[in-house]
């Protein structure tokens, strides 16, 4: 996945279908709303919560590109480049992070 083109896709998609963004508060609000619905189904399906029959159909997958889309539009509208920003994120933890989790006794 090329973060770059996913923004413009989201862009494309908003601009011929979404006539346009929400502001900034309504897609946090949105981005929350639906990293929720994630949390949810981990929460019923892979934690100690029983699974309503109603969650059961639920698609996590589908959940969590909803979630990357209220980022990528949230990206999109305050100007971030998200593959810049992952680049050089992933850098970052390559260097700070490298022997941390190896070190870690708790995962072992």
């Amino acid at each position: 996945m090329n973060l770059k083109n996913s923004q413009l896709d989201v862009d494309n998609w908003i601009k011929e279908h979404g006539v346009r963004y929400f502001n900034e508060l309504t897609n946090m609000a949105q981005l929350t709303e639906e990293v929720g619905e994630v949390a949810r189904i981990i929460a019923r399906r892979y934690g100690e919560q029983s699974e309503k029959e109603s969650d059961k159909n639920k698609d996590l997958g589908e959940e969590l590109a909803d979630v990357v889309f209220v980022v990528m539009c949230l990206a999109n509208q305050t100007g971030i480049d998200l593959q810049a920003a992952f680049d050089k994120k992933m850098d970052l933890k390559s260097v700070r992070d490298k022997d941390r989790h190896k070190n870690n006794e708790k995962l072992k």
